[in-house]
């Protein structure tokens, strides 16, 4: 005989799958919501607004049609490389005011507010969001299962610029420095890599000339938390020339400097290196100054004002630093240059545009002893974001 239940009595299990359900709704973390619907990347339910990258803009015809209507010659004469919604794709680290100014096409105050009012009333929707999540990885990393150290993980995933000659040459001559050092070398352009079981496999984790925004926000976490827990992290030229950036932590932390460009006419020209501490264990074995040509990166400040160790720096007077009526002249303009982040040990080489960069001497040594010094092979390490001496030998691995 079935024994009902007194008027207003709640059943014992309805009130526990509320409990359970009001417990998971406070402590399950945004990042791992977005994980679990598939949409981990930054920009999945962000608002649309001018400062949205370009891609984002294009691939959901609501925002585009809205740029074809306030701003029709935005995007005409435009290639591809720029237009493009697949990476890589320069509109992956484009906004409206990029393509603006590079076409030099004033844009009033009252028009950018009116295209803001505008496109952030288009509704964020489940669907545009996984559009706007395509270009990052998810799955399998696909790394090897057996990973002797010392060991370097070479990352080299693209969304924005692709420079593939450089791409290909640095990877060689990395092939050739690992081979040399002893270091076992893996290669990935799959950002599920950055997790951290497999982050703490690796010595150093090598970024070569990476572009666009690459990592989602639990790859980003898994990043930092690796490189501030004592991790080594070592990334040049590509990997910090974006005009624009989405992760904050990344060019003004982990980097150090914020591009603002370089000369065009000519692009490439021969200037002065001068190493900037030569009593420094990575510039050892090279000379005080030498002369190569490249494309030279100018920054917004100087590494130096924001704690770097400054290696090596360009003599402006060597080469003209300026593009067309913009003068990129720094004063002290540092090329390449270490610093801690938390317990980890960060180097960054502004060289790397040309092939031939990677078989120029001097500027090799840089790299492979930079990359070095961040695997832990120094005589220096980090604790608490101030350089020290190591008290141990040996390569210092993330824990």
């Amino acid at each position: 005989m079935e024994t009902k239940k007194p008027r207003g009595t709640r059943d014992p299990m309805c009130i526990t799958v509320g409990w359970l359900i009001a417990f998971l709704a406070l402590h399950v973390s945004t990042s791992e919501a977005r994980a679990m619907s598939g949409v981990d990347c930054p920009s999945a339910y962000r608002p649309y607004s001018s400062n949205t990258v370009l891609m984002d803009l294009l691939i959901n015809p609501a925002t585009h049609g809205i740029l074809d209507r306030d701003l029709p010659d935005l995007l005409t004469g435009l290639p591809d490389l720029v237009t493009s919604t697949t990476p890589p794709s320069f509109s992956a680290i484009f906004d409206v005011r990029t393509v603006a100014d590079f076409k030099k096409m004033p844009l009033s105050t009252t028009t950018l507010a009116t295209l803001d009012a505008e496109l952030s009333a288009v509704p964020n929707t489940d669907a545009a969001a996984r559009a706007r999540c395509a270009r990052y990885d998810d799955g399998a990393s696909g790394l090897p299962d057996r990973i002797p150290k010392p060991s370097v993980l070479v990352f080299s995933k693209v969304n924005g610029y692709r420079d593939v000659d450089a791409v290909n040459a640095a990877a060689t001559a990395l092939r050739r420095m690992g081979a040399a050092k002893g270091w076992t070398m893996v290669f990935t352009e799959n950002g599920v890599a950055f997790n951290k079981a497999d982050l703490a496999r690796f010595s150093v984790v090598v970024w070569n000339n990476v572009s666009g925004d690459v990592l989602t926000i639990s790859q980003r976490d898994a990043l930092r938390l690796y490189v501030e827990g004592g991790g080594g992290f070592a990334a040049f030229h590509g990997s910090g020339g974006d005009p624009r950036y989405d992760w904050d932590w990344y060019p003004d932390t982990l980097i150090g400097a914020r591009f603002i460009g370089h000369p065009r006419s000519p692009q490439f020209q021969a200037a002065s290196v001068i190493i900037d501490d030569q009593s420094n264990w990575v510039t050892q074995g090279l000379p005080p100054q030498w002369t190569m040509t490249e494309e030279w990166y100018s920054f917004k400040s100087s590494a130096r004002l924001g704690g770097a160790h400054v290696l090596a720096r360009l003599d402006e007077n060597t080469y003209d630093p300026t593009n067309g009526d913009t003068d990129l002249r720094m004063g002290d303009h540092p090329v390449a240059w270490t610093r801690c982040v938390g317990n980890g040990r960060s180097f960054y080489s502004a060289i790397g545009h040309r092939p031939e960069s990677y078989s120029e001497p001097h500027a090799i040594l840089l790299l492979e002893r930079g990359i070095a010094w961040a695997a832990g092979e120094a005589p220096t390490g980090c604790l608490n974001g101030a350089e020290i001496a190591r008290t141990i030998s040996g390569p210092a691995h993330a824990k």
